[in-house]
Protein backbone atom coordinates (compact mmCIF):
# COMPACT_ATOMS: atom_id res chain seq x y z
CA UNK A 1 0.00 0.00 0.00
CA UNK A 2 2.59 2.38 0.95
CA UNK A 3 4.47 1.23 -2.24
CA UNK A 4 1.70 2.46 -4.61
CA UNK A 5 0.83 5.80 -2.82
CA UNK A 6 4.88 6.76 -2.83
CA UNK A 7 4.08 5.75 -6.74
CA UNK A 8 1.38 7.98 -7.19
CA UNK A 9 3.16 11.03 -5.71
CA UNK A 10 6.41 10.35 -7.65
CA UNK A 11 4.08 10.77 -10.65
CA UNK A 12 2.24 13.68 -9.72
CA UNK A 13 5.29 15.43 -8.72
CA UNK A 14 6.78 14.30 -12.18
CA UNK A 15 3.66 15.64 -13.81
CA UNK A 16 3.68 18.88 -11.82
CA UNK A 17 7.43 19.64 -12.47
CA UNK A 18 6.37 19.18 -16.62
CA UNK A 19 4.02 21.41 -16.42
CA UNK A 20 5.77 23.84 -14.67
CA UNK A 21 8.54 23.56 -16.93
CA UNK A 22 6.03 23.68 -19.83
CA UNK A 23 4.12 26.79 -18.66
CA UNK A 24 7.83 28.32 -17.80
CA UNK A 25 8.64 28.03 -21.42
CA UNK A 26 5.21 29.06 -22.75
CA UNK A 27 5.45 32.11 -21.14
CA UNK A 28 9.19 33.20 -22.78
CA UNK A 29 7.38 32.70 -26.19
CA UNK A 30 5.32 35.20 -27.97
CA UNK A 31 6.04 38.12 -25.91
CA UNK A 32 5.81 41.79 -27.37
CA UNK A 33 9.12 43.62 -28.23
CA UNK A 34 8.72 45.86 -24.78
CA UNK A 35 9.07 42.51 -22.49
CA UNK A 36 12.32 41.36 -24.15
CA UNK A 37 13.50 44.67 -23.76
CA UNK A 38 12.55 45.78 -20.47
CA UNK A 39 13.95 42.01 -19.50
CA UNK A 40 16.91 42.51 -21.14
CA UNK A 41 17.79 45.65 -19.05
CA UNK A 42 16.85 44.60 -15.89
CA UNK A 43 19.47 41.40 -16.58
CA UNK A 44 21.81 43.96 -17.03
CA UNK A 45 21.52 45.43 -13.94
CA UNK A 46 21.91 43.22 -12.15
CA UNK A 47 24.94 42.00 -14.04
CA UNK A 48 24.00 39.01 -15.94
CA UNK A 49 25.20 39.70 -18.95
CA UNK A 50 24.93 36.24 -20.73
CA UNK A 51 21.19 36.24 -19.75
CA UNK A 52 20.93 39.52 -21.41
CA UNK A 53 22.33 38.07 -24.80
CA UNK A 54 19.89 35.53 -24.68
CA UNK A 55 17.09 38.09 -24.24
CA UNK A 56 18.56 39.96 -26.96
CA UNK A 57 18.35 37.66 -29.14
CA UNK A 58 14.52 36.52 -28.28
CA UNK A 59 13.92 40.05 -28.73
CA UNK A 60 15.63 40.21 -32.44
CA UNK A 61 14.02 36.58 -33.52
CA UNK A 62 10.74 37.60 -32.22
CA UNK A 63 10.55 41.13 -33.57
CA UNK A 64 13.15 42.05 -36.23
CA UNK A 65 11.53 45.37 -37.36
CA UNK A 66 10.56 46.56 -34.21
CA UNK A 67 12.03 50.19 -33.25
CA UNK A 68 13.64 48.90 -29.91
CA UNK A 69 16.51 47.00 -31.50
CA UNK A 70 19.10 49.97 -32.27
CA UNK A 71 18.12 51.27 -28.73
CA UNK A 72 19.19 46.96 -27.69
CA UNK A 73 21.89 46.96 -29.94
CA UNK A 74 23.47 49.89 -28.27
CA UNK A 75 22.91 48.96 -25.21
CA UNK A 76 24.13 45.55 -25.32
CA UNK A 77 27.72 46.62 -27.25
CA UNK A 78 28.45 49.21 -24.64
CA UNK A 79 27.66 46.91 -21.73
CA UNK A 80 30.31 44.21 -22.76
CA UNK A 81 32.63 46.78 -23.73
CA UNK A 82 32.31 48.29 -20.24
CA UNK A 83 32.86 44.88 -19.21
CA UNK A 84 36.12 44.46 -21.03
CA UNK A 85 34.54 42.07 -22.98
CA UNK A 86 35.59 43.61 -26.45
CA UNK A 87 35.24 41.29 -29.46
CA UNK A 88 31.49 40.84 -28.15
CA UNK A 89 31.65 44.81 -28.11
CA UNK A 90 32.87 44.71 -31.31
CA UNK A 91 30.07 41.97 -32.72
CA UNK A 92 27.53 43.90 -31.88
CA UNK A 93 28.90 47.33 -32.98
CA UNK A 94 29.31 45.40 -36.68
CA UNK A 95 25.64 44.41 -36.56
CA UNK A 96 24.75 47.88 -35.42
CA UNK A 97 26.52 49.12 -38.24
CA UNK A 98 25.21 46.13 -41.04
CA UNK A 99 21.77 46.87 -40.01
CA UNK A 100 21.45 50.93 -39.37
CA UNK A 101 24.21 52.20 -41.03
CA UNK A 102 22.36 55.24 -42.70
CA UNK A 103 21.44 56.30 -38.87
CA UNK A 104 22.67 59.41 -37.92
CA UNK A 105 24.52 58.14 -35.57
CA UNK A 106 27.05 56.07 -37.57
CA UNK A 107 29.72 58.22 -36.94
CA UNK A 108 29.06 57.52 -33.02
CA UNK A 109 29.29 53.55 -33.38
CA UNK A 110 32.15 53.83 -35.61
CA UNK A 111 34.27 55.63 -33.12
CA UNK A 112 33.25 53.23 -29.62
CA UNK A 113 33.90 50.50 -32.16
CA UNK A 114 37.95 52.43 -32.70
CA UNK A 115 37.47 52.97 -28.78
CA UNK A 116 36.53 48.98 -28.24
CA UNK A 117 39.68 48.02 -30.13
CA UNK A 118 41.76 50.62 -28.91
CA UNK A 119 41.08 49.42 -24.70
CA UNK A 120 41.52 45.80 -26.40
CA UNK A 121 45.48 46.34 -26.32
CA UNK A 122 47.22 44.60 -24.10
CA UNK A 123 50.62 46.01 -25.47
CA UNK A 124 51.87 48.24 -27.51
CA UNK A 125 53.81 45.32 -28.37
CA UNK A 126 51.67 42.48 -29.14
CA UNK A 127 48.42 42.09 -31.40
CA UNK A 128 49.94 43.89 -34.61
CA UNK A 129 47.61 42.91 -36.89
CA UNK A 130 44.76 44.57 -34.76
CA UNK A 131 46.77 47.73 -33.89
CA UNK A 132 47.32 47.79 -37.91
CA UNK A 133 43.64 47.40 -38.53
CA UNK A 134 42.75 50.11 -35.55
CA UNK A 135 45.24 52.60 -37.73
CA UNK A 136 43.57 52.19 -41.18
CA UNK A 137 39.91 52.39 -39.09
CA UNK A 138 41.24 55.95 -37.59
CA UNK A 139 42.54 57.11 -41.08
CA UNK A 140 38.67 56.40 -42.28
CA UNK A 141 36.95 57.94 -40.04
CA UNK A 142 38.67 60.94 -40.20
CA UNK A 143 38.42 61.13 -43.64
CA UNK A 144 34.66 60.26 -44.05
CA UNK A 145 33.80 61.55 -40.52
CA UNK A 146 35.74 65.25 -40.62
CA UNK A 147 33.17 67.50 -38.75
CA UNK A 148 32.11 64.44 -36.61
CA UNK A 149 31.92 65.55 -32.72
CA UNK A 150 34.60 62.30 -32.00
CA UNK A 151 37.09 63.44 -34.43
CA UNK A 152 39.55 64.78 -32.03
CA UNK A 153 39.07 61.54 -29.67
CA UNK A 154 39.81 59.72 -32.63
CA UNK A 155 42.65 61.83 -34.07
CA UNK A 156 44.21 61.58 -30.04
CA UNK A 157 43.83 57.45 -30.30
CA UNK A 158 45.30 57.37 -34.03
CA UNK A 159 48.14 59.66 -32.63
CA UNK A 160 48.63 56.92 -29.06
CA UNK A 161 48.50 54.01 -31.93
CA UNK A 162 51.21 55.33 -34.08
CA UNK A 163 53.40 56.01 -30.74
CA UNK A 164 52.86 52.40 -29.91
CA UNK A 165 53.68 50.92 -33.29
CA UNK A 166 57.02 53.18 -33.30
CA UNK A 167 57.97 51.83 -29.84
CA UNK A 168 57.50 48.57 -31.41
CA UNK A 169 59.43 49.20 -34.05
CA UNK A 170 62.12 50.42 -32.31
CA UNK A 171 61.76 47.45 -29.51
CA UNK A 172 63.17 45.12 -32.67
CA UNK A 173 65.28 47.56 -33.94
CA UNK A 174 67.24 47.55 -30.26
CA UNK A 175 67.25 43.62 -30.31
CA UNK A 176 68.73 43.03 -33.98
CA UNK A 177 71.53 45.63 -32.19
CA UNK A 178 71.51 43.32 -29.24
CA UNK A 179 72.28 40.40 -31.59
CA UNK A 180 74.65 42.12 -34.26
CA UNK A 181 72.10 42.86 -37.30
CA UNK A 182 73.18 46.01 -38.11
CA UNK A 183 70.96 46.00 -41.43
CA UNK A 184 67.56 44.63 -39.87
CA UNK A 185 68.42 47.44 -37.16
CA UNK A 186 68.52 50.04 -39.37
CA UNK A 187 65.67 49.30 -41.20
CA UNK A 188 63.64 48.88 -38.13
CA UNK A 189 65.11 52.42 -36.85
CA UNK A 190 63.99 54.05 -39.82
CA UNK A 191 60.10 52.46 -39.49
CA UNK A 192 60.27 53.45 -35.74
CA UNK A 193 61.52 57.02 -37.33
CA UNK A 194 58.45 56.98 -40.09
CA UNK A 195 55.86 56.17 -37.94
CA UNK A 196 57.02 59.00 -34.95
CA UNK A 197 59.89 61.39 -35.88
CA UNK A 198 60.74 62.03 -32.38
CA UNK A 199 60.74 58.69 -30.85
CA UNK A 200 63.11 59.34 -28.02
CA UNK A 201 60.31 62.27 -26.87
CA UNK A 202 57.67 59.57 -25.96
CA UNK A 203 57.13 59.57 -22.36
CA UNK A 204 56.36 56.68 -20.33
CA UNK A 205 53.10 56.84 -18.05
CA UNK A 206 51.60 55.49 -15.19
CA UNK A 207 48.64 54.06 -16.51
CA UNK A 208 48.31 51.46 -19.33
CA UNK A 209 49.18 53.56 -22.49
CA UNK A 210 46.27 52.44 -24.33
CA UNK A 211 43.78 53.33 -21.30
CA UNK A 212 45.20 56.78 -20.76
CA UNK A 213 43.49 59.27 -22.80
CA UNK A 214 40.28 58.15 -21.11
CA UNK A 215 41.39 58.23 -17.28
Amino acid sequence: MNRKILTVLLITSLVYILSGCSSKSEEEYNKPAIYWYNKMIKEISNYQIDQADSTFTSLESEHRNSPLIPSALMIIAITHMEDEEYAMANYYFDEYLKKFSLKKNADYIRFLKIKSNFLAFKSEFREQELLAQTIVDTDRFIKEYPTSQYIYLVKTIKARLVMGKALFDKEISELYSRINKPKAQVFYEMKASKNWENINNIKKINVPWYRYIFE
